[in-house]
């Protein structure tokens, strides 16, 4: 049985017994790297579009098992803002520990003056940004996490940096995505329903011929949920489509899709941005400001992030040059997947399957097909790549099936060694021939 216990759990052996009565009860646990913290969560991309693959991008990924921040890929800091007051990014609020990136919330122990942005500005609260240092462009990102139970943020979003030049020429744009932002705990204030949910929003900055700036965005995509985000770990997740496009998944659910903002530039989301997990202060008195009280709290001032996650689409049969992470974290319950029971067949066309797999290494998919009697009169190998993959393959068959007739066939994944004939999915499809 695939190890199901999360490395946050206090007694693992505990643990190990409460999961295993839960899976004698409900058969199966649907979903990736399932937690007892959360018992129906969804991780990892959805299906990709025909002939491409979901491979993880390691620039964008961390599990946060270390202790301390990997410098090869992140920032402590947010290198071109330095928080919105009261709140001041600070690189010691920063930490990671236990398997997790912490950022810490707290009041400073006294006010701290800057001159920034052309004017002095007074901070009384410490808060944190870790960026990426690299920037990206399109694919899925999802994120693990736990909301500080504070009104400080807890937020994983996308942005550029300086700004591009718009349609009219004489104007600029700059792109902002956030694939979800929140706040810990409800409270008497306007923006209150921050704390509970999914909120989903991207803004396209856009400054004028006339040199205003406007905030243009698309309609919020919202999840919600009857409990606050501080109360458990949720996976947040947003697959940037292309330059029109994205949608957004929170746990379980169905997606949810957003146009962006198009009545500028009708391809507005085109220029690659940086990755941010950030805390910050929101603006008073939409968001209530947090108190010294919760942020004094060790048990309340935290953010934990358990993992961030990136996949970018890839041609099904493109190699790449990175080790498979998909490997090294067992990402996927290994399976071959047919998207119906049973399929029609032209008899003179060519007998194309789609399939869809997820793999975390390369393996071959072996096809077989029987007759009505179940006596096997086919076989076809596919080489397939590590990823979540879904393509159309054209069965190699020396005979021709017979019209109006009904076949099996059943797809084994395997491993690639020939010798190696252990079976780590299997499923069938039933083929009817015109």
């Amino acid at each position: 049985m695939e190890q199901i216990i999360s490395r946050k759990s206090g007694n693992s052996i505990q643990c190990i017994i409460t999961c295993c009565v839960l899976l004698l009860f409900i058969g199966e646990v649907h979903g990736q790297h399932y937690s007892p913290e959360n018992e129906d969560v969804r991780v990892g991309p959805p299906k990709p579009p025909l002939g491409k693959r979901w491979v993880m991008n390691p620039d964008f990924s961390d599990e946060f098992n270390g202790t301390a921040l990997d410098t090869t890929k992140w920032l402590d800091h947010h290198p071109t803002w330095i928080g919105r007051e009261p709140g001041l990014f600070m690189k010691s609020q920063v930490s990671v520990g236990d398997g997790y990136l912490q950022l810490k919330g707290e009041m400073m122990k006294k006010d701290t003056t800057i001159n920034a942005y052309g004017s002095n500005r007074t901070f009384s609260i410490a808060g944190a940004a870790v960026v990426s240092k690299k920037k990206t462009q399109f694919g899925y990102f999802e994120t693990r996490a736990k909301a500080a139970a504070t009104t400080m943020s807890t937020t994983f979003w996308f942005s550029t940096v300086g700004s591009f030049k718009g349609p009219n020429g004489c104007d600029k744009y700059g792109l902002e995505w956030d694939i979800h932002e929140s706040v810990g705990r409800s409270g008497d204030y306007s923006g209150s329903y921050f704390a509970s949910g999914m909120h989903s929003n991207s803004h396209f900055w856009y400054t004028d011929c006339e040199g205003e700036r406007h905030d243009r965005r698309a309609a919020q995509v919202r999840f919600e949920d009857k409990k606050v985000t501080s109360e458990n770990f949720h996976v947040y997740g947003g697959w940037w489509r292309n330059e029109s496009s994205a949608s957004y998944y929170y746990d379980h659910r169905e997606p949810k899709h957003q146009k962006f903002y198009d009545k500028v530039k009708e391809k507005p989301f085109d220029q690659p941005m940086y990755m941010r997990l950030v805390s910050e202060t929101y603006p008073f008195p939409w968001i209530e400001l947090p108190n010294e009280k919760e942020l004094s709290d060790p048990s309340k001032n935290v953010v934990y992030y358990d993992w961030v996650r990136a996949y970018k689409l890839e041609d099904i049969s493109k190699k790449i040059s990175h080790s498979s992470l998909e490997k090294e974290l067992q990402l996927y319950d290994e399976s071959v997947i047919f998207d119906t029971t049973e399929i029609t067949l032209d008899k003179e066309s060519n007998l194309e399957i789609p399939i869809s797999y997820k793999a975390n290494e390369p393996r071959q998919l072996v096809l077989e097909i029987y007759n009505t009697a179940d006596e096997k009169i086919a076989t076809d190998k596919v080489q397939l790549l590590a990823g979540y993959g879904h393509f159309r393959h054209e069965l190699k068959l020396s005979n021709t099936l017979n019209a109006d007739t009904e076949y099996r066939l059943l797809a084994k994944l395997q491993p690639v060694q020939d010798g190696d004939k252990t079976i780590l999915d299997r499923n069938n499809l039933i083929l009817k021939i015109k």
